[in-house]
């Protein structure tokens, strides 16, 4: 009985299960947001896939981009390109749960780029960054020390 009631819990969460490392990474191909260029979403603003041959390893992930620029402007900062709280949802991680964001659910707020698990979650943070941020960040710290590297 038990086990149906955590087998039933975890089906609920469906795509939203938490995970174990600093940065989302897709654990088959180790890409870092699904391949998105991170630059992109600044200087496009939107979701652009980057190429298979213009990638950069950093922070324990592969990154793609869409042109040399881009590549040479994430590896320069990558605390201003890469999404905050490791590619997790600002609003879960406020809550004290690191679940992965999606990087078709995104905002740039502040000149940093946040992904979010839904288009729910992303409309809660947009309703007021600073709270969220502010309830986040100390959340982050611990849940950084928990993940691994």
């Amino acid at each position: 009985m038990a086990v149906l009631a955590a087998t039933a819990i975890a089906m609920a969460g469906g795509s939203r299960a938490a995970t174990t490392e600093r940065i989302v990474v897709d654990r088959i191909t180790g890409l870092a947001i699904g391949g998105a260029d991170p630059v992109a979403y600044f200087t496009e603003r939107r979701m652009a896939i980057g190429r298979a041959d213009i990638e950069a390893s950093q922070g324990g992930a592969v990154w793609r981009f869409r042109n040399v620029d881009n590549r040479r402007f994430f590896l320069a900062h990558p605390d201003i390109y890469a999404p905050q709280f490791g590619g997790y949802d600002p609003v879960d991680v406020a809550r004290g749960v690191a679940y992965a964001g999606n990087p078709r659910y995104w905002l740039v707020t502040g000149d940093r780029l946040y992904l979010f698990g839904s288009a729910d979650s992303r409309a809660a943070f947009a309703a007021d960054p600073a709270a969220v941020l502010r309830s986040a960040e100390p959340h982050w710290r611990k849940l950084r020390n928990m993940l691994a590297f």
